[in-house]
């Protein structure tokens, strides 16, 4: 009888939990039993393994061999506990030594052949192992510079089970030469992008490049033609990660506008970059060559995406939605009314709390959703409503539908609603000069969120728009006088006490653009005209750029 064990990892959503693989040989007919709770793709890896263990070299046992995936009341779904089985049961048929395979981690799916092939979410499945005390890695080389970003572990990339039989043996490694492909591109890392599951996914890489003649390769803010309004609503909402909604004839540049908020929002920090790498990783967003996403995000679903795509869900065990895939960057809903309002108000709770929460009969996963939210709607179904002499023909009862798609609750969560006008001949043309760069108004961003951080340094908060308005109101104090017009507001039912709040939040983010201690009556009024759409004079003065 012989027995060995390997360790493994399951995710569950993007969570991972260390799994031992157990292989047990006893006399008898030959035959191989998986057990432990596999899912379909994970019974086949019998298969996998046993054609791979033959074409690799090694004698498979011809006994009866039991392999356990233990805790057993964890569902276990993929092909990355392939090599873990393979070597569980060379060490019980002690081709390797069962005492150097204990207590490694191994992930990797196995080709007939014996190669091994890389498989999404190898970040978190190392950050998990790591957290549950294990230091030795062994994974597809593919992988090995994305599982490396984890700090504290040895990371071993291997081209096949060949190798790692050689490694585990102590003896010579053979080299495994990748075949040539003339150009095209390798099969072996086909598991690992998903094609059409990004919805409109952006990682925002490149901001340090430039294109032909030294221009910039990113968006850029000063490409787009007058909406000093707006653009001033971009600043805000970037600096103190509010969300936006622009309303606007088509054509006005909403699209435009919201492009660019990733490339004026600051680089993401080491530990946003290891999070977001992780769902990028279990989505299977994450190009190959690039393990780690140092940009903030960019999410542009489709109108038409279901309340599941956007929030996750889906067969089995719950995957990443957009507002995870968004997550430490920007989620943009262009069409806002064409979304379906369940879609629409399944977004309520993860606006609020940063987190979204999945339950399904195969369990229930709580996935990251800390994002910031540009929502862009037209006025009307023709969008010509609050145009002059344009001719709409939608009547009153069809325009109230149509805007009363989005709605209050949800409304209600957003901080900043800007309405966009159309752009003039003398914009367009560029008579009153071009608009401020990405870069400049980045910088600005960048200092009113480390004044920010200052304030918020012993605190669980890191943004303005994340902070409690309780704590706001008691720990954080406005100027005396500063609040009236709000109150004033709130009592003639213009804001909800969350209005209120919210008011608040932008009035410091304000006061953290213009580098002022804490919001003044000023600060107030710019962020009651954003929040409410009335014109009180206040965003002219607020001074943060053109």
């Amino acid at each position: 009888m012989g027995f060995a064990r390997a360790c493994s990892v399951a995710l569950v959503g993007v969570d991972g939990v260390v799994v031992e693989v157990q292989a047990d040989l006893e006399p008898g007919l030959a035959a191989f039993t998986l057990v432990g709770l596999p899912d379909k793709t994970l019974t086949e890896s019998r298969d996998r393994v046993r054609a791979a263990v033959v074409n690799s070299g090694a004698t498979w046992p011809q006994k009866k061999l039991t392999v356990g995936l233990s805790p057993a009341s964890v569902p276990k779904s993929g092909a990355g506990f392939d090599l873990a089985v393979a070597s569980a049961v060379l060490g019980a048929a002690e081709v390797i030594d069962p005492a150097v395979i204990a207590d490694l981690v191994l992930i990797g799916e196995l080709g007939l052949d014996g190669r091994v092939r890389p498989v999404r979410g190898i970040l978190p499945a190392v950050l998990a192992a790591a957290d549950a005390g294990y230091r030795n890695m062994v994974v597809p080389q593919q992988c090995a510079a994305e599982a490396m970003l984890v700090p504290d572990v040895s990371v071993l990339g291997v081209r096949s089970l060949r190798q790692l039989i050689a490694v585990l043996t102590e003896a010579e490694v053979p080299e495994e030469e990748p075949p040539d492909r003339s150009g095209r591109p390798d099969p072996m890392l086909a598991g690992l992008v998903v094609p059409g599951a990004g919805m409109g996914t952006g990682t925002s890489r490149g901001a340090d490049r430039t294109g032909d003649g030294g221009t910039p390769d990113f968006p850029e803010l000063s490409d787009v033609a007058g909406q000093h309004g707006a653009r001033r609503a971009l600043e805000v909402a970037a600096s103190g990660g509010h969300h936006l909604f622009l309303s606007g004839p088509p054509g006005a540049g909403k699209t435009m506008l919201a492009e660019r908020i990733p490339w004026i929002l600051p680089p993401l920090s080491r530990q946003d970059s290891l999070e977001v790498t992780a769902v990028h990783s279990v989505a299977g967003l994450l190009p190959p060559g690039e393990p780690l996403v140092a940009r903030p995000p960019y999410c542009a679903p489709h109108h038409s995406a279901t309340m599941q795509s956007l929030v996750g869900g889906g067969a089995g065990v719950p995957r990443p939605g957009a507002v995870s895939l968004a997550h430490r960057g920007v989620l943009f809903l262009d069409e806002a009314a064409e979304f379906g309002t369940k879609a629409l108000d399944a977004l309520r709770q993860p606006l609020e709390s940063g987190h979204v929460v999945i339950a399904r009969a195969a369990g229930v996963v709580r996935l990251p959703a800390r994002f910031l939210m540009v929502l862009a709607a037209n006025p009307c179904p023709c969008g010509r409503h609050t145009l002059l002499g344009a001719g709409c023909e939608c009547p009153a009862s069809v325009i109230r539908r149509y805007q009363a798609r989005l709605s209050g609750p949800l409304l209600d969560r957003v901080d900043l609603r800007v309405e966009v006008e159309p752009v003039t001949r003398s914009d367009l043309l560029g008579h009153g000069g071009r608009g401020e760069s990405t870069a400049t108004v980045a910088d600005r961003v960048r200092e009113a969120r480390d004044r920010t951080a200052a304030r918020l340094a012993d605190t669980p908060w890191r943004l303005n728009a994340e902070v409690p308005g309780h704590e706001l109101r008691t720990r954080w104090h406005a100027a005396p006088g500063a609040l009236a017009q709000a109150e004033r507001d709130l009592e003639r039912g213009l804001l909800t006490a969350r209005g209120l709040d919210r008011v608040l939040r932008v009035a410091w983010t304000v006061a953290d653009l213009r580098g002022r201690d804490r919001p003044e009556a000023l600060d107030v009024a710019v962020a009651l005209e954003l929040r409410t759409g009335i014109a009180r004079g206040a965003a002219l003065a607020m001074g943060t750029g053109s």
